[in-house]
């Protein structure tokens, strides 16, 4: 049986037809789903003891988080290990996308070298390992949440664009760092330290009131700061977010998607060259 003949064509102006390039991203859904799932079976996740670390490792991260701030602060409180459990859940779905993002590329070599598909569907993939991850922590949330006695009210739905917001900055991030990883190897060897860094400058160990406005400032050019802000407001103590807040973090997820997608499909053409 001969093989199909692909024709490779330059692209104008950098990029592939974008309408083509869609369909046929779409059309592939069904294997992103189920390449990701195989992608969690070959990590474990797929036993039953997979499936119980799954809620046990964000559980037990935000113990040892809140035993830190009790030992440094020599207090704490109900509502303060809402604010960390709930901020280090959603700071993991950014967390492990661009985990699993770094590498998507110079791991998928084989699949690459041998078949013609949109080489996007792999960082893909990568964010949809990280919301399966991040699904049974809001379960665990929702527990942790009647059981310390945190206040409901409306204004909690905010929690939905917030997390769109979310999934769309973590796929835009997962995207550009997959595809800085095929020129930069040495950005996997950074990344612990990088996603360190992000953790520390984010209001997840305090509160973004508590710093002072003079800092606060710099922390603009913190993609997620904002971001958890507003998921704290929203899910710990039931009030809406602020209008700077959802727009700040709009902004970022917008602008890393934009400009890390049109960075990947300009350059999808040399990873074959690279790998």
């Amino acid at each position: 049986m001969e093989k199909p003949v692909v024709v490779y064509e330059p692209f104008r102006a950098g990029l592939p037809p974008m309408r083509e390039y869609m369909r046929s991203l779409w059309s592939r859904r069904t294997f992103i789903s189920e390449f990701s799932r195989s992608e969690l079976r070959e990590q474990n996740y797929g036993s039953v003891f997979g499936q119980l670390w799954l809620v046990l490792n964000p559980l037990l991260l935000s113990a040892v988080y809140f035993l830190l701030i009790y030992v440094i602060g020599g207090s704490s409180d109900a509502t303060r290990f809402g604010h960390l459990t709930a901020s280090l859940f959603l700071f993991y779905l950014v967390a492990n996308s661009l985990t699993g993002g770094v590498k998507a590329i110079t791991s998928g070599q084989r699949l690459i070298m041998n078949t013609s598909f949109p080489r996007v569907m792999l960082p893909i993939s990568a964010t949809v390992i990280a919301l399966f991850k991040f699904i049974p922590t809001l379960i665990v949330f929702g527990v942790i949440h009647v059981l310390i006695g945190l206040p409901y009210s409306w204004q909690m739905l905010w929690a939905i664009p917030i997390m769109a917001i979310a999934l769309v900055m973590a796929l835009g991030m997962a995207i550009l760092i997959s595809c800085i990883n095929v020129y930069f190897r040495d950005i996997s060897s950074m990344l612990p330290y990088l996603t360190r860094s992000l953790l520390y400058l984010s209001p997840i160990l305090y509160v973004a009131s508590s710093i002072s406005d003079r800092i606060k400032t710099f922390e603009i050019a913190n993609p997620i700061f904002y971001l958890l802000d507003s998921w704290s407001r929203v899910l710990v103590h039931a009030q809406a977010p602020t209008v700077f807040g959802m727009v700040h973090a709009s902004v970022w997820a917008l602008s890393l998607f934009t400009v890390g997608t049109y960075f990947f499909l300009s350059r999808e053409r040399d990873f074959a060259v690279r790998l």
